[in-house]
């Protein structure tokens, strides 16, 4: 297994900075290294490149006047190593104007100009909450007081074919109590004013269709990695996304033993839930100390409670049962 590993996750002439069982990570730049790898040898590039902030962050984001030009500079490569059942993810954080409490347009703009000038499709977008954001921009909401917090990331999922390989069964959540009591008790055939028809045929499907809003937080302080790099003197990725984003996204899209790209890698969460979920996988950065605290990832596997709760909080992270009225997953039957 190793062998078929080190073979499906690499890049042609490059040397890892640390290899696992099925992945490998590299140091470099990716606008590089990309050109490395072989066409359509790539299931799913799934990363969050730094955003478009107007001010410098210590991971190296572009100016946002550079921004969208310089982030659509790497797509052509990506679309060219992706399968033809492949995915591009991106999760992109929306940014202000300078010096006005105004949304800036980077994010839209990559979006756009991925599917006009790119030739990807915008499969679907999705939206991640994190309730656990701080309040910014402070001059807008804090100090001001004339906007609200910013809690909503983007996450843009691009194609290169108009039907990707794709399976919501893998990320079905849990039925709410009163869909539960419907399975047991059936339900009266009605049609909704919007002209819904709602069968009475409910079916069991092992659990409800998520929706496109990702609830999730991004509070890791007491992971192993996070551990590790305090007892080493090793200073974190100050912007890490949670294990459960990629897990959602990995699931849903990919099978095991498909192969994973993060070409902005930072400490390598990416790779290590595809590991963690038996897919080959490669991270690329250029920053030697994200990577070196990313090998603390890979220490131990997971164990079966560790999948279980990362899986089951990915699952639970597209929360399109809140409302427990007949009909939130009426759709379930049809599907």
């Amino acid at each position: 297994m190793r062998r078929a590993a080190v073979t499906r996750a690499t890049i042609p002439g490059q040397e890892p900075y640390f290899q696992t069982d099925l992945g490998a990570a590299f140091l470099g730049d990716s606008s590089e290294l990309l050109q490395a790898i072989p066409d359509e040898t790539i299931d799913l590039v799934l990363t969050s490149p730094p955003y478009a902030l107007h001010f410098k962050k210590e991971y190296g984001n572009v100016d946002q006047s550079q921004y969208v030009d310089w982030l659509l500079s790497f797509a052509p490569a990506i679309r060219r190593i992706l399968k033809p059942t492949g995915s591009f993810v991106l999760n992109i954080g929306g940014s202000w104007t300078p010096g006005q409490p105004t949304r800036a347009l980077c994010h839209l703009e990559v979006a756009v100009r991925m599917v006009r000038e790119q030739g990807f499709h915008l499969a679907q977008e999705f939206f991640w909450y994190n309730p656990a954001k701080l309040p910014a921009p402070a001059e807008w909401v804090n100090v001001r007081r004339i906007r609200v917090k910013d809690s909503v990331e983007y996450i843009w999922w691009f194609s290169k074919d108009p039907f990707p390989k794709a399976n919501n069964q893998e990320v079905l959540q849990p039925y709410s109590p009163d869909m539960l009591r419907l399975l047991q008790r059936g339900y009266r055939a009605k049609v909704r004013p919007s002209g819904h028809n709602i069968t009475s045929k409910f079916a069991d499907r092992g659990g409800s269709i998520p929706g496109n809003i990702l609830i999730m937080g991004n509070n890791d302080a007491n992971s192993r990695y996070f551990v590790r790099c305090e007892e080493t003197g090793v200073k974190p990725h100050p912007a890490r996304f949670p294990p459960q984003l990629p897990a959602f996204f990995i699931s849903f899209l990919t099978e095991p033993s498909d192969v994973v790209l993060d070409p902005f890698a930072g400490s390598c969460t990416t790779g290590e839930v595809a590991e963690n979920l038996g897919r080959f996988w490669i991270g690329i950065d250029r920053e030697r100390d994200y990577l070196e605290g990313a090998r603390y990832r890979f220490e131990l596997p997971w164990d079966d409670d560790r999948r279980a709760s990362i899986l089951g909080e990915a699952r639970a992270a597209g929360q399109s049962n809140r409302s427990s009225r007949a009909g939130s997953e009426a759709v379930l039957p049809f599907g």
